[in-house]
């Protein structure tokens, strides 16, 4: 990284890179794409991934041809999504960095275009973590226009930390996400799930496999004790 890049904030996307959820999104979605005889793959979930609900859901509906408008397939899907959230754990290296971070008086944000109702049910578990995040901004805050892949999130995330955008970090783990961040001015880390392409990231700063690879002393942060 710029050894003139000093972070005054940090801003992360959530599913699949805070919370493992996305192992639920793709078991509900293929649970009710087979209802109809379809198979929903990865190469849809890869364009859908950090997309708010209902363009998601447009997406997967107009693609696999359902006979069902977005709102019902979405209704389908946040019946059985709803109770599973409860089950949902950190992924590898995470609780760690942000605990590090709010140690050192890093402004930290979480920038998420799941709607509030679902963030509740998600984070139920783990107030206590999320406890340190200064604040988090859903996909249907009234001040986020539009959704990932536009940088409005982020641009509403940096505002609220008092954070100016170009000196933010973002990490996000959907390519969509990492061109909204990389929108907003923001340096990206990109940590993708094992099965996307790593092409699809042409904005991000570095792709790492894990947050545990993550050595903030790189980044301007102090390091690990």
């Amino acid at each position: 990284m710029d050894k003139g890049f000093s972070p005054s904030g940090v801003i992360y996307d959530m599913d699949g890179l805070l919370l493992d959820t996305e192992p639920f999104y793709t078991l509900v979605t293929q649970q009710i794409a087979q209802r109809y005889g379809k198979n929903f793959d990865w190469s849809l979930k890869s364009k859908i991934l950090g997309r708010r609900a209902l363009e998601s859901a447009r997406m997967i509906v107009e693609t696999l041809e359902l006979p069902l408008s977005a709102e019902e397939y979405l209704e389908q899907r946040n019946e059985i999504l709803l109770d599973m959230f409860s089950d949902c754990q950190p992924l590898p290296g995470v609780v760690k960095l942000t605990r590090h971070l709010a140690e050192a008086g890093i402004p930290q944000a979480v920038a998420t275009s799941s709607k509030r109702e679902m963030l509740e049910a998600k984070i139920a578990n783990h107030q206590e973590w999320f406890s340190l995040f200064q604040t988090i901004v859903t996909g249907d805050d009234p001040e986020v226009k539009e959704g990932k892949p536009a940088p409005d999130i982020f641009l509403v995330a940096a505002k609220r930390v008092g954070a100016d955008p170009e000196k933010c970090l973002a990490f996000e783990d959907a390519p969509t996400g990492t061109v909204a961040a990389h929108a907003a001015g923001m340096a990206v880390i990109a940590i993708p799930d094992e099965n996307m392409d790593k092409k699809l990231y042409p904005e991000a700063s570095k792709i790492l496999d894990s947050m545990e690879e993550f050595l903030p002393e790189l980044w301007g942060f102090p390091a690990y004790n």
